[in-house]
């Protein structure tokens, strides 16, 4: 008959239109789930930049330590023997004062 005929289409009809809201249902959930990864990719992206950036410095601020570190061996090496010159020359002049003083005083 007409009428049971019409009531299989309307049920296969609203069957599809269940499975199209669910397809479409799923298509927006993976849709969401794919943007969440690509923003999870940028970040990593981000964090890869942010390291290859560190990584380009570092032997820069390894080198500038080293190159200061060696300055400052020099320094300290130079300052150890002016101050070995300065000790040996007051200790000449003090002989020295010592021993006008003691001229000084024997005349």
């Amino acid at each position: 008959s007409f009428a049971e005929i019409a009531f299989i289409r309307r049920q296969e009809l609203l069957s599809l239109e269940n499975e199209i809201a669910f397809n479409e249902a799923i298509v927006e959930e993976r849709e969401k789930d794919i943007k969440e990864i690509h923003y999870d990719v940028q970040q990593i992206h981000e964090i890869y930049q942010d390291l290859a950036v560190l990584l380009h410095d570092q032997p820069i601020s390894i080198d500038n330590i080293d190159k200061h570190i060696e300055e400052s061996a020099a320094s300290t090496g130079r300052a150890k023997e002016q101050l070995y010159k300065a000790s040996k020359c007051s200790r000449s002049r003090s002989f020295w004062v010592s021993l006008g003083n003691l001229s000084d005083y024997l005349l």
